[in-house]
C-alpha cells in the first residue's frame, strides 16, 4: 500500500462565498427552511459541534445528538435545495472538541463524524480558548489526507484594527497548522468586540481585514497576494456588539464593496438569527441585532458578495 503524502494537495476546494453563522441550538428563532423562503439564502455555518458529556464525542452544542431530527432535518432540506454547510467546532462557551478528545486519532475520528453525519466538507475551527495546536493541527491533516476536498477554516479574535489576530489564539495555531501540512482555505477573523480609535465601526472592520493579511503575508510568504486575499475571510457581529459598537447595514455595504473589489474568500456574520429590526435601541441578544432594519436586510446586503 502507498502511503499517503505528508502534505494535502495545494488546491482550495472552499466554494462558498457567503455563509452567516446559524445557532442551531437556539428554539426561539426562524428555521433554516424560514430563512431560504424569504432570502434564498441555502449556504450557512452551523454553530456549534461541540464535545458533549459523555467526552469525545461531538454533540450540537454540547447536548443535542448530531441527529436530532429538530436541527438535521431543515439542514437536509437546504441540501436538497443545493444548500452546503460549514460545521463550526469550538466558539465561545464549549466544552471544546478539541478539549475531550486527547488523541490526533480521536479527534480526527470526531471531525468526520460530523462530516458524515450532516453530509459536509467544510470545517472552521472557531479558537475563543486556548488549544493544543500539535493535536488539533495533526488531527485536521489526518483528515484531508484522507479527504482532500475537506475544506478547513481557522475563525479567530482580533486584538485590533491596527494589529489583527492575537497571537496565542491565532498566528500561533495557523503556523501550528502550516508545519503539520493543514491546507488553511480560510482564515477568518471575528471583526468584533476589540478596541479601536476609528470613528467609523466598518471602517475598523476593513481594516481588521487588511492586518490580517499582513499577518498571513508572515506565515505564507510564499503565496501571492492574490492568493492570500482568497484564502481571507471576515465574520462581523451584526448589530450591537459587546464593545458597545453597532455594526449597521451602511458597514455591511461598504464591507460588501471591499470583499468584491478586493476578491477574499469568504464573508459570513454572526449570526441569522438576530438578523431581524425587533429590538431597536435595545440590548445585546441572540434574537435580534438592536438596530432599525428590515427583516433579513443584514443577509440580503451580504449576498452581495460575489466573491
Amino acid at each position: 500500500m502507498t502511503r499517503p503524502p505528508s502534505n494535502p494537495a495545494p488546491v482550495s476546494s472552499h466554494s462558498l462565498k457567503f455563509a452567516p453563522y446559524y445557532d442551531v441550538t437556539l428554539k426561539d428563532t426562524p428555521s433554516l427552511e424560514e430563512i431560504y423562503a424569504k432570502t434564498g439564502q441555502k449556504d450557512f455555518t452551523l454553530a456549534f459541534a461541540l464535545g458533549g458529556f459523555s467526552g469525545c464525542e461531538p454533540k450540537w452544542g454540547g447536548e443535542h445528538d448530531l441527529e436530532t431530527p429538530r436541527i438535521i432535518d431543515p439542514i437536509r432540506a437546504l441540501q436538497a435545495k443545493g444548500g452546503e454547510f460549514i460545521i463550526a467546532t469550538g466558539g465561545a462557551v464549549g466544552p471544546y472538541l478539541e478539549h475531550l478528545c486527547t488523541s490526533v486519532d480521536s479527534l480526527a475520528a470526531g471531525y468526520k463524524k460530523i462530516l458524515d453525519v450532516v453530509g459536509a466538507r467544510h470545517l472552521d475551527i472557531d479558537v475563543e480558548a486556548p488549544i493544543n495546536n500539535d493535536i488539533v493541527t495533526k488531527a485536521l491533516a489526518q483528515v484531508q489526507r484522507e479527504r482532500p476536498d475537506v475544506t478547513v477554516a481557522f475563525t479567530m479574535p482580533v486584538q485590533g484594527d491596527d494589529y489583527g489576530l492575537t497571537d496565542a489564539l491565532g498566528t500561533a495555531v495557523l503556523r501550528a497548522a502550516k508545519k503539520n501540512g493543514v491546507r488553511v482555505d480560510i482564515v477568518n477573523p471575528m471583526a468584533m468586540e476589540y478596541p479601536t480609535q476609528k470613528p467609523d465601526w466598518g471602517d475598523s472592520v476593513i481594516a481588521t481585514g487588511s492586518a490580517v493579511l499582513g499577518q498571513m503575508k508572515e506565515i505564507w510568504p510564499e503565496k501571492s497576494d492574490m492568493e492570500l486575499k482568497r484564502m481571507l475571510g471576515i465574520t462581523p457581529m451584526i448589530g450591537r456588539n459587546f464593545n458597545g459598537k453597532m455594526f449597521q447595514v451602511a458597514h455591511a455595504r461598504k464591507l460588501v464593496q471591499w470583499a468584491n473589489e478586493n476578491h477574499i474568500g469568504l464573508l459570513a456574520f454572526w449570526s441569522a438569527g438576530r438578523d431581524n429590526g425587533k429590538c431597536p435601541g435595545g440590548g445585546i441578544s441572540p434574537y435580534c441585532s438592536s438596530v432599525s432594519q428590515s427583516e433579513y436586510e443584514f443577509i440580503k446586503t451580504f449576498q452581495g458578495f460575489k466573491g
